[in-house]
């Protein structure tokens, strides 16, 4: 769309919008002169138009050229009809002073384009992402984030248990930003990023290496969004970490969107190398929590109305009650439910019919209560005096508040759970409450003996 139309068309929309007085007061008198960057460019007739319309307007101008433009404008530049000519003439020598390399690096760029694979799922989608209690903050961060790469939060990291959603969160920022800014988006795990570069490790023992040096900075460093799964992976690989350190400094520097996935966030990122850990912690750290009851009942009927397949609520509240706390589980024992059916030529599907179908899922969450932390609450909770109820309930009384705490203590002491899986056992507690919670008792250990005393104890019965 050329200037001419394009600003045509952003006044048919402002004209719209503000009375027909001040349109035609403030906007008549105003010229368009392009776009550079992210700022658009206007000539305004005398210098004070400049207050009143960036204090009146401005919102309604940008946003009117975003609703038209692929590649979003944030700033108005004001230009006095005085110094037109001026600008317009630096901006021809520029133009001709860069044409012959700019030439050849386009028509390279372009050629990299067309030849760029994003590794995208396109059934990863926003649309397709079930919203709940449990995930609702990383959603609307992720969406931020692919509403504004490169500008908001970066980096943006997830971090949740297996199955929660990341992986499909990462491909619907991808996706959102493909196809809404024709940006150049890569999503890699880490075992990929590792592979490619123990390839390059390879390749340096051989002297003719530089096609695949520059296969490799064009994969990783030439991007306009790099989404990297996993990264826990990389704990021990050394000097990938290296090399994820240098492509991560020269995407930021670049104001390229990085998003990075774990398992834990990077407060529990021993596995990694300080300075990756503090450059994550830059943008925004979201985490998303194993589903709710809610949460659960809406993925599972989302998930049997792609299969075309009804079942009574009876059905959905024991799958929802029983089958864990992973979204792939609850995805897998649906495809098990409609599989089981179709092989045994049912198509009433009742309560006792589930329940035979899914045996082998709800036997292993079976145990659940045995685990780690749960064994730690139960003894503290003894030890105290309290109910195992009030233990992980939202209570606040002061009878509650130093067992709950020495749980947590010892919930990170004697298991391998990151703050976030033990706060989702007390409550919902978030991971800084965790950690709050586990400082204190260090530190009271030192100087109050009793409770030393009584934190021994109890370890010896747990061991």
């Amino acid at each position: 769309m050329d200037d001419k139309l394009l600003w045509s068309k952003v006044l048919d929309n402002i004209s719209n919008i503000v009375d027909p007085l001040s349109y035609e007061t403030w906007f008549k008198n105003i010229d368009f002169i392009g776009i550079d960057g992210s700022n658009v460019r206007l000539v305004i007739p005398i210098m004070w138009y400049k207050s009143h319309i960036d204090r009146n307007y401005r919102d309604i101008i940008l946003n009117s050229f975003n609703n038209l433009l692929t590649t979003p404008v944030d700033n108005i530049m004001y230009i006095l009809k005085d110094n037109v000519a001026d600008i317009l003439e630096k901006d021809k020598e520029k133009i001709e002073k860069i044409s012959d390399s700019s030439s050849i690096k386009e028509n390279s760029n372009v050629n990299y384009i067309k030849n760029h694979s994003s590794n995208l799922n396109k059934n990863y989608t926003f649309e397709s992402f079930v919203v709940g209690e449990s995930n609702k903050f990383a959603q609307a961060a992720a969406l931020a984030v692919a509403e504004n790469p490169g500008t908001l939060y970066n980096p943006l990291f997830i971090y949740g248990n297996s199955g929660l959603g990341k992986t499909h969160l990462m491909h619907a920022i991808g996706n959102y930003i493909e196809n809404k800014f024709e940006k150049r988006v890569l999503y890699v795990t880490s075992d990929d990023f590792m592979n490619d570069f123990t390839g390059l490790a390879r390749k340096n023992n051989n002297t003719n290496n530089l096609d695949y040096v520059e296969f490799f900075k064009n994969k990783y460093r030439n991007v306009d969004v790099l989404l990297i799964d996993d990264i826990q992976f990389l704990g021990g690989a050394e000097k990938t970490q290296q090399e994820f350190f240098h492509t991560f400094n020269n995407l930021y520097n670049d104001s390229k969107q990085i998003i990075v996935s774990s398992d834990r966030s990077p407060e529990d990122l021993k596995v990694l190398e300080d300075r990756l850990r503090t450059r994550f912690a830059w943008g925004l750290q979201v985490d998303i929590s194993p589903p709710d009851y809610d949460l659960k009942v809406a993925i599972i009927k989302k998930k049997l109305k792609r299969e075309a397949i009804t079942i009574n609520d009876e059905v959905i509240s024991f799958i929802a009650s029983n089958i864990g706390n992973d979204v792939r589980q609850l995805e897998g024992s649906i495809t098990r439910l409609v599989a089981y059916s179709a092989i045994m030529c049912v198509t009433d599907i009742t309560l006792e019919f589930a329940m035979e179908a899914l045996k082998d899922f709800t036997k292993k969450d079976a145990v659940t209560d045995q685990n780690n932390i749960r064994r730690i609450q139960k003894s503290v909770a003894n030890f105290y005096k309290i109910s195992f109820e009030d233990m992980k309930s939202k209570k606040r009384t002061p009878n509650l508040a130093i067992p709950r705490q020495v749980a947590m203590y010892l919930c990170r002491k004697l298991t391998d759970e990151s703050f976030e899986r033990i706060g989702i056992e007390f409550s919902g507690k978030n991971h800084a409450t965790v950690i709050h919670a586990c400082n204190k008792i260090e530190r009271e250990m030192k100087i109050n003996k009793d409770l030393s005393d009584a934190i021994h104890n109890i370890e010896k019965q747990l061991t």
